[in-house]
């Protein structure tokens, strides 16, 4: 399948994340998305060196100025259990505004045709690390990262293109 791209509606699907009062809960991406600006960036894994030092980071820390540039939902994608999401959440005690959704099963990084094979790393299968910028559930922006790189998808990427 293609990857997403400028000015294709995202699919929707069904995340999961861990609310305010603790409880897991399964959320339509469409629900999240229709009738907003929103971000949605995707990591290869939590707890992996660049999306924690690099990638989440960018977006906790520049959260507020995008939030002032009309964004309204900041969602980090990964390929992991809620559990994991939950506990690598934990770990940017500062994050006001980034949630943090897992995709599990890969079902809804596979509908965005942005999936990684990291079966020899002993990963299996991944997301590609990419950000997009959404408008009422059309892509505005779809920066995509290739291979293991960092230099198109960062907080400061999705800035410039506001």
């Amino acid at each position: 399948m293609a990857p997403i791209a400028v000015g294709d509606v995202i699919p929707d699907g069904t995340l999961s994340h861990f609310d305010e009062q603790d409880q897991l809960q399964k959320v339509s991406v469409h629900s999240l998305a229709a009738g907003k600006k929103v971000i949605i960036f995707g990591v290869p894994g939590a707890f992996t060196p660049t999306c924690s030092l690099k990638h989440v980071p960018g977006f906790v820390e520049k959260a507020e100025e995008l939030k002032s540039k009309g964004v309204d939902e900041i969602l980090c994608l990964s390929v992991n259990d809620p559990f994991v999401m939950k506990a690598w959440a934990k770990t940017f005690p500062e994050n006001k505004h980034v949630k943090f959704l897992a995709d599990g099963s890969a079902t809804y990084t596979h509908a965005l045709g942005l999936e990684l094979d990291l079966n020899e790393k002993g990963l299996g299968t991944r997301s590609r690390r990419f950000a997009l910028l959404v408008d009422d559930l059309k892509v505005k922006a779809a920066n995509v990262e290739s291979g293991g790189e960092f230099t198109v998808s960062s907080a400061d990427d999705i800035l410039k293109a506001l």
